[in-house]
């Protein structure tokens, strides 16, 4: 099996997503792109948060990449720290933009 990768504009949740309320879309965030340091070469994952003042993010790819310390958090199922967002969290985003589009539409 290959290496996973995520792509700009690809959806993903981290995994604390599962210790919060799954209606909400805290912890659900957009690909941005991947950026390096320009001093140490440094590779790091740029993302967007879906929830809140929608900001900007950046973490060392590799730490990006990791798996879950399940020491830390045995009762996380998540595999890594962020992977793609679930079909129940597509469905959270796509009533969030709906009901945006219909208060923009009723204005």
């Amino acid at each position: 099996m290959g290496e996973r990768e995520f792509h700009k504009g690809d959806l993903v949740r981290h995994f604390k997503r599962e210790m919060v309320d799954p209606k909400s879309t805290e912890y659900l965030y957009r690909i941005v792109g991947t950026a390096v340091h320009s001093e140490n070469r440094e590779k790091y994952m740029v993302y967007q948060a879906l929830y809140g003042d929608e900001g900007l993010y950046i973490r060392p790819y590799d730490m990006f990449m990791s798996e879950v310390d399940h020491a830390k958090y045995p009762e996380i199922r998540q595999q890594w720290r962020f992977d793609w967002v679930t079909e129940k969290d597509l469905e959270i985003l796509w009533k969030m933009e709906k009901g945006n589009a219909e208060v923009t539409k009723a204005q």
